[in-house]
């Protein structure tokens, strides 16, 4: 079982509903009216040539930091690559392990396997707002990856810094309950994130991204938690020393 507390939305008859159709209309919704469309079609579809792209610029084991349906886990299973998603919602973690991607229902902060030993951990479709602290998030990434590990963000299409507090709705039936967000720039990144290595920007498909490489020049990784369930319907045989290995 897991020990995450989920977030409100991550339970949202609305959210889990559009992930499992594989459509919307979903929204985020600012308490003003102000409403932010979720791309669940894109989400829900294999990767995109975008997509695909930044999983060819990714180095070594790859954390997915929710993951979502699990489009990039999937296609980084198919390579033979060692990944693993994270995310909070059940749903999420059910779809990406039907797609032959394995996925643990967990918050970022909460313990994860292979804690600072993952080489790329991956911020993608607006991720690097979750918990409404950047600040905070690219922290606990650090903590994640080996020393010199890359992150690579998808930030948002316009020079933005922002804390929300929103609500995840369909349009149709009640929102659910309000949580934190944070929409961010790659500006913004920057600032939040003023002792990584600048590695590379740029724009796709009207996405925007960064990757930032680590200077942590020394490791506190932790073994993998042996406690940690990992969600996959057939027998992984990561190699030796993956953080994806529970056993």
């Amino acid at each position: 079982m897991s020990t995450t507390t989920a977030p409100p939305w991550a339970a949202a008859d609305s959210y889990a509903a559009a992930l499992r159709a594989g459509r919307g209309p979903l929204f985020l919704r600012r308490d003003d009216g102000w409403l932010l469309p979720l791309e669940v079609e894109r989400w829900c579809a294999r990767a995109d040539p975008v997509d695909l792209d930044v999983l060819d610029r990714c180095e070594g084991t790859v954390l997915d930091v929710g993951c979502g349906p699990g489009r990039l886990v999937a296609e980084l299973a198919a390579r033979g690559r060692t990944a693993l998603g994270v995310d909070v919602s059940e749903a999420a973690v059910d779809r990406t392990v039907r797609l032959g991607g394995a996925a643990l229902r967990r918050s970022v902060f909460d313990p994860l396997p292979g804690e600072g030993r993952w080489g790329t951990v991956l911020l993608m479709d607006g991720n690097v707002g979750i918990g409404g602290d950047p600040r905070a998030l690219v922290e606990r990434v650090a903590g994640l990856l080996a020393p010199g590990g890359l992150m690579i963000a998808e930030t948002a299409p316009v020079d933005v810094d922002e804390r929300l507090r929103v609500r995840i709705t369909d349009a149709r039936t009640p929102a659910g309950a309000r949580f934190p967000w944070a929409r961010v720039g790659t500006p913004a990144l920057y600032r939040h994130a003023p002792e990584w290595e600048r590695t590379a920007q740029w724009s796709a498909g009207g996405r925007r991204f960064a990757a930032l490489r680590s200077r942590r020049a020394s490791s506190s990784a932790e073994p993998p938690k042996r406690t940690a369930v990992i969600s996959s319907q057939r027998e992984r045989n990561p190699s030796d020393g993956s953080p994806v290995a529970s056993r």
